[in-house]
């Protein structure tokens, strides 16, 4: 079947160890339409993370020439840090077809959302947001725990934090509650298996659609 569409925006958010980069890595193991869409930060790098493959790490002043140049397609703080989706490349995977994964917090959701949806980008239809959501604020803190690279100060912060992005979930297409890894990606899948298939996102011009009958 032919398929000459334009790609999807997929938005995965959840509260800071609520699974959704486990997710994330998920999806893009199993689609190869998929792309990763690697944001920017002001954050010191973590143990093991690369410039240019887990995020592209910037001084404050570089992030805000960015802003200032318009090259972000959404940007926010959080924990103190910016943190941004590079626009160019998001608008090139789409062009070319091909589906873009974004891991980003609410806050750059809602704003990502606000400027896709209301004409301020090429592909105004193109946004799929799903919230994972944890079972529960104490399933949560046990996962922050089991990390073991923050403070219980820091802890107790991230956990008022989650309290209240998880208050947001309406504002998302979806809500994934999360359960096994198998699980939340089974859903995950479906939701973009499902997206994939609505006939709005489909061209008028498609092979198949001679076949259609008429009455």
């Amino acid at each position: 079947m032919s398929d000459s569409r334009t790609g999807l925006i997929i938005v995965v958010s959840a509260p800071s160890g609520g699974g959704k980069s486990s997710l994330c890595q998920r999806l893009l193991n199993w689609s190869p339409n998929l792309v990763y869409s690697v944001s920017c930060t002001t954050r010191a790098p973590r143990g093991g993370e690369q410039h240019g493959r887990d995020y592209f790490f910037l001084s404050v002043p570089e992030f805000e020439q960015k802003i200032a140049e318009g090259e972000f397609l959404e940007y926010a703080q959080y924990n103190g840090n910016y943190y941004g989706t590079p626009r160019r490349f998001v608008e090139e995977q789409l062009t070319a077809g091909k589906d873009v994964l974004l891991d980003i917090e609410v806050q750059g959701a809602a704003q990502l959302a606000k400027r896709v949806r209301s004409g301020q980008f090429a592909y105004p239809d193109s946004l799929v947001m799903i919230f994972l959501m944890p079972p529960s604020l104490e399933l949560l803190e046990s996962r922050l725990r089991k990390r073991g690279t923050d403070s219980d100060e820091t802890i107790r912060k991230r956990l008022a934090v989650a309290k209240e992005e998880m208050a947001r979930w309406r504002e998302y297409d979806y809500v994934i509650v999360s359960g096994s890894l198998d699980d939340d990606l089974a859903r995950g899948k479906a939701v973009i298996i499902a997206e994939k298939c609505r006939t709005s996102r489909h061209p008028k011009d498609q092979p198949w659609q001679q076949n259609e009958l008429s009455f």
